[in-house]
């Protein structure tokens, strides 16, 4: 017992001792190092709450800093940590002046670019008109980064922001409120490019790729407000030239909120104080369902080159996924659209700098390829109306057959002998038109979605991508279409019906062309006046010649007959 009682204390003392002479613990000693970066981002804001839960940052007035570099120039303002303006240097509006992607009267209304989106209304306004305290005000060059911080109480916000020399910044969003992680996502709100231009061409989407499926859906379907928890790979508004488009660092657990408001903009461009319509503006917010947000932004033209050298998030967390080239909508056609977008680049950039001349060149190519299935109709037709009296006697035989008859099928077997004999294939005067369509069509959505016709010049056409303003080209497609309609021999179609169809067609083409981009309809307009020239070259030709006659002869067996009556 006594043992026990000494051996007490002398531990009692050698304790005491202890922690007298121990040495003191340095006041700047740093804790020890966390071993993720979310958790060392969790245990400085606990840390920073933990000492001061009624801290303040807080800049004393609005300030802006302005980030350049050969691309763009991007205002940012210290209210709300976000964007007023994002100047594309290389691009301009439809009234002459540079690009702004931030639609002013848009962005008042709906919220301006990289501002948050809660779930919380109170909140959002909050976090979207606090004066923010920025690292660095004024005007900087890419590459640089800014970091704009916010405190008011236990709501603690950080917005850093990284640049480059490229189109693609990188974003990164932490917002936390007693504590918690709050899910706030990075919002694109107020549309993008020239509104105006966008409602020339009712093209308004929203995009993305979600588990390697690339979609996109138009403004009508959009819902304002929707969340979409879902992997993204990018998604963001899209107009026929330019997207704002978020690309995740997480697509696994992505969140998305699609944006839709009205804007009203004038019918006519060039009358801005005139009669104005309502044209969608559609946008998106970005985040991560864990509540912290890194994603990068591309917010830049839909230029093939641009799009090809950026990649989304590939699963190992690196930028060498899928490209953005999708964002440029070929639709079906893109098989066909795409080799001969580039072979129109080709020969801008290598044979004749001028777009114009370019879809010229270039189309009377096309028109040269196809002129063997030119001949191939002609024969076709021809064939055809050297049998077309065994095949009036065969109607004849039938004649008196109703529709239900049975026998009617062998009056279709007898004219399918008579084709098989005579070596006539039915379809060869169509096939020859299902080949060229889907070249029209692909040449169609080439020219309608190919930024690099934006703005180009020709002659008397200041925006190959709008109509043209003169309407001489739409008058040139009607007057030449009807002169290819006049000089075609149609032999096997009734007169009368040539003769409303010489008239009717061109009418229909013309007009169409009206309002579409002058590019198409210099096309358009090239193709024509080169098969008149062509058509010209056929009629002189020895199976001309045969066509010109069976037309003469059906004309004047199909004219009505008079009879001179005797008094």
């Amino acid at each position: 017992m006594r043992s026990m009682l000494i051996f007490t204390l002398l531990a009692l003392g050698a304790l005491m001792a202890f922690q007298y002479f121990k040495p003191p613990v340095p006041p700047t000693a740093a804790p020890s190092a966390p071993t993720t970066t979310r958790s060392a981002t969790s245990s400085t804001a606990a840390a920073f709450q933990a000492s001061s839960a009624a801290a303040t940052i807080q800049a004393a007035a609005e300030t802006t800093t302005v980030v350049e570099n050969d691309l763009y120039r991007i205002t940012f303002s210290n209210r709300g940590a976000q964007v007023k303006s994002w100047i594309l240097k290389r691009y301009k509006d439809s009234h002459g002046r540079p690009l702004d992607l931030v639609n002013q009267a848009a962005a008042e209304r709906f919220g301006f670019p990289l501002s948050l989106y809660t779930y919380e209304p109170q909140l959002t306004a909050q976090l979207n008109n606090a004066l923010y305290e920025p690292s660095v005000t004024g005007q900087v060059a890419a590459p640089t980064g800014i970091v704009f911080r916010y405190a008011a109480g236990s709501l603690i916000v950080t917005k850093t922001f990284l640049f480059n020399q490229s189109y693609v910044i990188d974003v990164s969003v932490s917002v936390e409120q007693n504590g918690q992680p709050v899910r706030a996502l990075v919002a694109w709100p107020s549309g993008l490019g020239d509104l105006e231009e966008a409602a020339q061409y009712n093209y308004t989407k929203f995009a993305y790729s979600s588990d390697g499926k690339r979609d996109t859906t138009v403004a009508k379907k959009i819902s304002g407000g929707a969340t979409l928890n879902q992997p993204f790979d990018y998604a963001g508004p899209i107009d026929l030239y330019f997207a704002a488009t978020f690309l995740p660092a997480d697509p696994a657990d992505a969140t998305a909120v699609t944006l839709r408001n009205t804007l009203d903009v004038p019918r006519d461009t060039a009358d801005p104080k005139g009669p104005k319509l309502p044209e969608p503006v559609l946008g998106a917010a970005i985040g991560d369902q864990n509540g912290a947000t890194h994603t990068r932004l591309f917010a830049g033209p839909l230029q093939y080159d641009v799009l090809g050298s950026i990649h989304t998030t590939a699963p190992d967390g690196k930028a060498t996924g899928e490209d953005l080239r999708p964002l440029v909508q070929y639709g079906w056609f893109k098989v066909i659209a795409e080799p001969l977008f580039l072979l129109l680049r080709f020969v801008h950039d290598h044979m004749i700098p001028n777009w114009g001349w370019t879809i010229i060149v270039v189309t009377l190519f096309f028109n040269l390829l196809m002129l063997p299935t030119r001949f191939t109709m002609m024969k076709s037709s021809l064939k055809m109306q050297r049998v077309q009296p065994k095949l009036d006697a065969i109607k004849r035989k039938y004649a008196n057959l109703k529709a239900t008859d049975p026998r009617r099928t062998e009056m279709n077997a007898e004219t399918m002998k008579l084709y098989k004999e005579e070596g006539i294939n039915m379809y060869g005067g169509c096939l020859p038109l299902l080949v060229q369509m889907p070249l029209f069509f692909a040449y169609y959505r080439v020219l309608l979605n190919s930024i690099e016709l934006r703005q180009a010049s020709w002659g008397w056409l200041p925006n190959l991508a709008a109509a043209d303003p003169l309407h001489i080209l739409p008058i040139l497609i009607i007057a030449s279409m009807f002169l290819v309609q006049f000089i075609t021999p149609s032999p096997g179609m009734d007169p009368a019906q040539r003769r409303m169809m010489a008239f009717l067609m061109p009418a229909i083409f013309g007009f169409s062309m009206w309002g579409f981009a002058s590019g198409l309809a210099l096309y358009w307009a090239t193709g024509n006046l080169l098969n008149i020239g062509l058509q010209l070259g056929i009629n002189r030709s020895k199976m001309g010649r045969e066509l010109h006659a069976l037309a003469v002869r059906r004309a004047a067996a199909k004219a009505p007959r008079t009879i001179n009556a005797r008094r």
